[in-house]
């Protein structure tokens, strides 16, 4: 899935490319996609584009004041065309082709464009058309972004005080803390030295600052990483800088301990037992009580 540093580098492509284009037709292939339905979908044709933003993992393109708002959820993906003059008309339910927005041709006669994807049989892609991005009710409810200056080691204080949620949970939890996901949660607890199932509400101030610093220096750092990159080198630049997340069986680059898995139905989490849970594999969540 693509989080925080992913979609804040597809705002920066976007911004270098496409800013300042006409938009000139947008073909909605796949209808469960499309959640809104005013302002429709056919007033963007005709907009100029003028900004490319992100709200967690929500990429918001706006046009004149309408927002083409898009979450790329677990399977989906953005690709750039320099050139969709001669792009064939593609039929609903075919392929994993959900939209294609194509601008106005430039001065050499190209029509560059983009267009949504999704694998698989899962299709969560959504987008939306609204003059308002809070109109989208995962943008109105998401928390804190942490590469925000509002996002301080106080606020993540206050965010864990009380919490019975395990750790892991918690930071991907968007109504919490807003863009990270699965992998970035993995790196966070690997870079902070902290057990996946630590009870929040447990963390120490200690705790809790190195925690903070490790959410916003690899987000950071995944975000300078994958600056300049093109869209569809994004992934696999995302995969070459994690350290654990993917990584099972693999050797630690900090200690070099056995990376290890704990699997659930629809997703799992890697770890390092020197590095996070002094030494102690942790036990599958399916078939015991996890490890504090």
């Amino acid at each position: 899935m693509p989080e925080l540093p992913e979609v804040e580098s597809l705002a920066e492509f976007l911004r270098e490319r496409a800013v300042g284009r006409s938009i000139a037709a947008v073909d909605v292939v796949a209808f469960q996609a499309l959640k809104t339905v005013d302002p429709p979908v056919t007033s963007l044709p005709g907009l100029t584009l003028t900004g490319v933003t992100r709200h967690g993992k929500f990429l918001d393109l706006d046009a004149d004041g309408i927002h083409f708002v898009t979450h790329l959820s677990r399977a989906g993906w953005l690709r750039w065309r320099d050139d969709l003059s001669g792009a064939r008309p593609v039929r609903p339910g075919k392929g994993p082709l959900a939209v294609r927005v194509r601008f106005a041709p430039d001065d050499e006669g190209l029509q560059p464009g983009f267009e949504l994807t999704e694998a698989g049989t899962q299709k969560r892609l959504a987008v939306y058309v609204v003059r308002d991005p809070a109109e989208v009710p995962g943008i109105a409810a998401l928390g804190p972004d942490p590469l925000t200056p509002e996002f301080t080691r106080e606020t993540l204080k206050r965010i864990v005080n009380g919490s019975r949620t395990q750790i892991k949970g918690l930071l991907r939890d968007q109504k919490v803390i807003a863009g990270i996901g699965n992998a970035y949660s993995d790196e966070v607890l690997h870079a902070a030295k902290m057990s996946p199932f630590k009870i929040a509400g447990s963390l120490t101030d200690e705790a809790v600052a190195d925690l903070y610093d490790a959410i916003v220096d690899t987000l950071r750092t995944a975000v300078e990483r994958a600056h300049g990159i093109a869209a569809k080198d994004l992934k696999s630049e995302k995969k070459s800088g994690l350290r654990v997340h993917g990584r099972t069986g693999e050797k630690c680059a900090v200690c070099g301990d056995t990376i290890r898995e704990v699997s659930f139905a629809d997703s799992s989490l890697q770890y390092c037992p020197t590095c996070q849970t002094g030494g102690k594999p942790l036990a599958d969540r399916r078939l015991s009580r996890l490890l504090k």
